[in-house]
């Protein structure tokens, strides 16, 4: 997952990603089909695009080859006389590309199966939340010192919740549903609404049989947190061994847009990440402990990250010593 639809809304949108080293450049053509390809000039490797904005044309900034929308090369500068060069087999390499719930999705795999078959369950399960129909509101990055599986193990548990999101917990009930499945992973709890007498803060005042708050996980590094008034989008991103890169953005009904809601939205999600990276930061310094070395799993709790080590190559042994 690379980026949302709103990057790439009008003909020649673009932005470009780098995904673990690969530079990719992203663009809506003339067209108006969505396309994805390596942002690696095919003549000396410089870069076609920068940044992101709206182009008619691609100009490497190294020798100057063009390129089109669709990627085809267009212009090549003071190359009369070459033998043996035919323009349409240098165009920028492709990459797959395909959208789902205004998100973005490329695979550097060309073999691979269609999007919506890694999916699964996923998106019947993440429908009633209208998030297509949702703006966007803001976007914030951290950069944590740990491991980036550190932080998606973190995620994928609710066994720290009391101890760690006292705020989370006031608004959600105690229960958390856990569901695992080929790719990703369900939590959801029931909203916690406001009851006679109570003094406690609520984000939500009424409560019904259908409010929830769901949070997705997808192999191999992209959450969605998912609740009645507004939807967040996480990626995480490895910088090194010990450096990992979260982007979070908000999304919420138009309406809503620049209002105290949408402050609280935002303050609501920061205050959970601080919590979250200040224990993902401790952990990671333990494990270089000589007094660790792996630790057992709840069977109850923790059944997420024991799916996330089946999707990264662990053995079905190594999965059953972990959670028994």
């Amino acid at each position: 997952m690379v980026g949302h639809i709103r990057q790439v809304a009008n003909p020649g949108d673009y932005f470009t990603f780098d995904l673990i080293g690969e530079p990719l450049l992203i663009v809506r053509g003339d067209d108006s089909v969505l396309r994805a390809f390596y942002n690696v000039c095919r003549h000396r490797a410089g870069n076609p695009a920068v940044g992101c904005g709206n182009r008619k044309l691609f100009r490497c900034g190294y020798h100057g080859w063009t390129y089109r929308l669709d990627g085809a090369l267009l212009v090549t500068p003071e190359f009369d006389g070459v033998e043996h060069f035919d323009p349409k087999e240098h165009g920028l390499a492709p990459v797959q590309v395909e959208e789902w719930f205004n998100l973005v999705f490329v695979n550097l795999d060309p073999g691979a199966a269609p999007l919506a078959e890694f999916l699964g369950e996923l998106p019947a399960q993440a429908e009633k939340f209208d998030f297509r129909r949702m703006k966007f509101s803001e976007r914030r990055t951290y950069e944590m010192k740990c491991n980036w599986k550190t932080y998606v193990d973190n995620y994928l548990e609710g066994y720290h919740l009391p101890s760690v999101h006292p705020s989370l917990i006031a608004n959600s009930t105690t229960v958390v549903h856990r569901e695992t499945y080929q790719q990703h992973v369900r939590q959801w709890s029931p909203i916690r609404g406001a009851q006679p007498g109570d003094s406690t803060p609520r984000r939500y005042q009424q409560v019904g049989d259908d409010l929830t708050a769901d949070y997705f996980w997808m192999f191999p590094n992209w959450m969605l947190n998912c609740y009645p008034d507004n939807v967040s989008l996480n990626i995480i991103l490895p910088l090194g061994p010990e450096r990992t890169l979260g982007i979070f953005e908000w999304y919420l009904p138009e309406k809503n847009l620049g209002s105290e809601a949408a402050r609280k939205s935002v303050d609501f999600s920061e205050e959970v990440q601080i919590e979250d990276t200040a224990i993902c930061e401790i952990v990671q310094k333990n494990l270089h402990s000589r007094s660790y070395h792996s630790g057992r799993y709840s069977v109850k709790q923790e059944r997420g990250c024991t799916r996330f080590i089946g999707c990264i190559g662990a053995d079905a042994g190594e999965l059953a010593a972990l959670s028994t």
